[in-house]
């Protein structure tokens, strides 16, 4: 909506132009710019005084607003996962691409850097995920760096004097799954969240997709033809779950902020907090 409201006054600005004065293109030029930049500030959720959107939403715990620290993280929460889908993507391409072209080449020979900023990306993400249970987000992070060791581990001691590259040697060698297994298994708890709290049905495809296409490969249950069509979905799937992320309202990704707001407290401000709200509820 933004962008369009941006395209009318950019295309109205040479008519205004055109039937004004000389002397009044200066005023005109100006006003238009502050009303352009005042759309670009309230589609990132700031207002036209300058200060974000003091929106006031009611919690378990009380009242909270979003703040520009929400904003920042929540913004490099979605552009982790963007740098996901896009180095899976990148990456996925050799599956498809004939070998004898030069893209399909320089794809091959930086491999690992597309897997590194993948679970570079990840990483991001699962740093700055909102959940409410703190030992879920602190598995998912252990997963994640379990799966990096395991990723280096592989490289060191098995791809790197085998003289290919870390991702070529675990599609040659499925047993090295294990290895970088626990990644993956970050990744699809990840996108389970987003299917189960907002409901999003790419998500919930993924969750499926992901374990079934790294099981098929370890065992040796699934033919090339079904790993390229899953590998397909993932990829397809992945992108569409990322860019998504972008079309949803920032407090969304925050949740309910007194929550995280009431577990960052002391245990006697837990007390206190609590036998407020009971006091509250009786007046």
């Amino acid at each position: 909506m933004a962008s369009c409201l941006s395209s009318t006054v950019i295309f109205s600005l040479p008519k205004l132009a055109a039937s004004s004065s000389p002397s009044k293109l200066p005023s005109l030029a100006k006003v238009s710019a502050k009303k352009i930049g005042s759309i670009r500030c309230k589609a990132l959720g700031e207002t036209s005084q300058g200060s974000f959107d003091r929106t006031v939403y009611q919690g378990v715990y009380g009242p909270w607003t979003v703040d520009q620290t929400d904003v920042r993280e929540v913004i490099l929460y979605r552009s982790g996962l963007v740098t996901a889908a896009s180095s899976l993507v990148v990456a996925g391409l050799t599956a498809y691409l004939p070998n004898d072209i030069l893209l399909s080449e320089i794809i091959r020979k930086n491999l690992d850097i597309f897997y590194l900023l993948g679970a570079g990306g990840l990483g991001l993400s699962l740093y700055l995920i909102h959940i409410y249970v703190t030992e879920i987000k602190q598995t998912l992070q252990a997963l994640w760096a379990l799966g990096i060791v395991g990723s280096l581990a592989t490289y060191a001691i098995l791809a790197r004097p085998a003289g290919e590259s870390l991702v070529q040697y675990v599609i040659d060698n499925p047993t090295t799954v294990w290895f970088i297994g626990p990644l993956f298994a970050a990744l699809t708890g990840l996108v389970f969240k987003e299917g189960l709290c907002y409901g999003k049905l790419e998500a919930g495809v993924l969750t499926f997709i992901i374990p079934i296409i790294l099981l098929g490969h370890l065992t040796g249950f699934m033919d090339d033809g079904a790993k390229l069509n899953l590998l397909a979905s993932w990829m397809a799937l992945f992108v569409i779950f990322a860019g998504r992320k972008f079309t949803q309202p920032i407090k969304d990704d925050i949740g309910d902020k007194s929550v995280f707001m009431f577990n960052s407290l002391s245990e006697d401000g837990k007390k206190a907090l609590i036998e407020k709200l009971e006091q509250q509820k009786l007046s």
